[in-house]
């Protein structure tokens, strides 16, 4: 059904991008910065976030077609890929590496190029997410309204992002550290099972194609 297969991508997609931990990272890529600069990083990152991950949901299934790879043997893999993500993220693992990755952009980019690296690449449009949006262009079967509904769910999401990115100072006096670790550990357990259940979708293929 398509309400249920816009309730799992939004699920995926808000999970994999987490737009409140990304608005804590976004005020400590963009520290020294004007609201003027910040409010340019937040769209630009926003822009290009949702590009990639619109061409990945797009393209992705003609790019595995190409490298000999089944959808049945991606949707394990991918699976697999996101039920780490969401390991990391219930023992906090991912918000490390994410803060690190921010940490070097700092230093090595520092302002002109943040909204390319890291904040639209890896961070919101990450290995993950991008993951994310091929299995579920997969599940979607090349049936319009589905990939239709697809694509106004990442929009959707990117707009959250956006939004948090000009609210991040708010949001950051009103979650705190500990606010912001208690949601990060209950998505991940949300993640953990739509991974495994990518696993089952892509287990139940093979053995009845």
């Amino acid at each position: 059904m398509l309400g249920s297969y816009i309730a799992s991508a939004f699920a995926t997609l808000l999970v994999m991008v987490d737009p409140i931990f990304l608005s804590a990272l976004f005020l400590g890529v963009t520290t020294g910065m004007s609201d003027e600069h910040r409010r340019e990083v937040a769209f630009r990152a926003s822009a290009i976030a949702f590009g990639i991950l619109v061409v990945a949901g797009l393209m992705g299934a003609q790019l595995l077609t190409l490298l000999g790879i089944s959808l049945s043997a991606f949707r394990i893999a991918g699976g697999l890929l996101l039920l780490w993500s969401a390991a990391e993220m219930v023992f906090d693992h991912r918000s490390q590496r994410r803060a690190d990755a921010a940490k070097t952009a700092i230093t090595v980019d520092h302002v002109k190029n943040v909204a390319a690296f890291p904040l639209a690449i890896p961070l919101m449009a990450g290995p993950g997410a991008i993951t994310a949006m091929i299995l579920l262009a997969g599940r979607a079967e090349n049936r319009v309204d589905y990939l239709a509904a697809l694509l106004a769910v990442v929009a959707i999401i990117i707009i959250a992002c956006y939004v948090a990115f000009r609210l991040a100072e708010r949001i950051s006096v009103t979650m705190g550290v500990t606010g912001r670790a208690v949601l990060s550990r209950l998505l991940g357990i949300i993640l953990a099972a739509l991974a495994v259940q990518f696993v089952i979708d892509g287990v139940t293929k093979l053995l009845n194609p």
